[in-house]
């Protein structure tokens, strides 16, 4: 079986997903998986596919860079005001949710609720 007959699944969804620019090379042993996703959800969605074909990742046969492009939007650090939330601060960037804005940054957040002025928070690109 060549790798490109065991990661098809993977590869079919790649096209559909409408990633651009893919390109899907195979070279000594490792298959080569490149192109552009329109956004982070769509590479998310990928990897989660990978890893149901290679649970532990072991294979080493498989190397995926794929970049997002996000709709062009890079993202953007908003500064936490006094009676801010973060339903409110993401009613300030369409296609951006309380939850987006909390996963981003769960390395300075561990309670959704408990946000304080100050403080410096990712607003990723809206979908």
């Amino acid at each position: 079986m060549s790798l490109q007959d065991k990661y098809r699944s993977l590869i079919d969804q790649a096209n559909s997903a409408g990633i651009s620019n893919l390109q899907v090379t195979e070279q000594d042993n490792v298959l080569y998986i490149n192109g552009t996703a329109p956004s982070a959800q769509v590479k998310d969605q990928l990897w989660d596919t990978y890893e149901k074909l290679d649970p532990e990742m072991r294979s080493a046969d498989l190397v995926m860079n794929i970049s997002t492009s996000g709709g062009g939007q890079a993202e953007q650090v908003y500064e936490v005001k006094s009676g801010d939330s973060l339903s409110k601060i993401a009613k300030n960037y369409p296609g951006v949710s309380w939850k987006d804005i909390f996963e981003a940054n769960k390395d300075q957040i561990k309670d959704p609720n408990l946000i304080h002025p100050g403080q410096k928070l990712k607003i990723p690109a809206g979908s």
